[in-house]
């Protein structure tokens, strides 16, 4: 059980820190799916301090799992957040993307209580 919580933490962890620093550099694919949800400009940064925290608390997770099990948790109530932001506009096509990583959140999570 170990072993596949380290491997869905590196995964989903490096993951969002990719997401983070596509934020950051305001990456035109990025962008145009957060303002196409309604985000505005001025949330893409501290949207992408979340990220950065949560997957930087996945992978110090490995080692304590605390951290590991909270920012599981918290990375799947931002992407809870984001299916919603999605429904809230109508946005169907945007729906399936961050539906999937909530999925993997929480399967992660999961992992991180089993394996504690």
């Amino acid at each position: 059980m170990f072993i596949a919580y380290v491997v869905a933490a590196v995964v989903f962890g490096l993951a969002n820190v990719n997401s983070a620093v596509a934020k950051f550099r305001r990456v035109e694919r990025v962008t145009t799916v957060l303002t196409t949800s309604g985000v505005p400009e001025s949330w893409f940064v501290p949207l992408g301090l979340l990220n950065l925290a949560g997957g930087i608390g996945l992978l110090i997770g490995i080692a304590w799992r605390p951290l590991g099990i909270a920012a599981a948790a918290g990375l799947v109530l931002y992407f809870a957040g984001a299916v919603l932001a999605h429904v809230r506009v109508k946005d169907t096509k945007g729906i399936p993307l961050p539906a999937a990583l909530m999925a993997v959140g929480i399967l992660t999570l999961a992992l991180a209580i089993a394996s504690a």
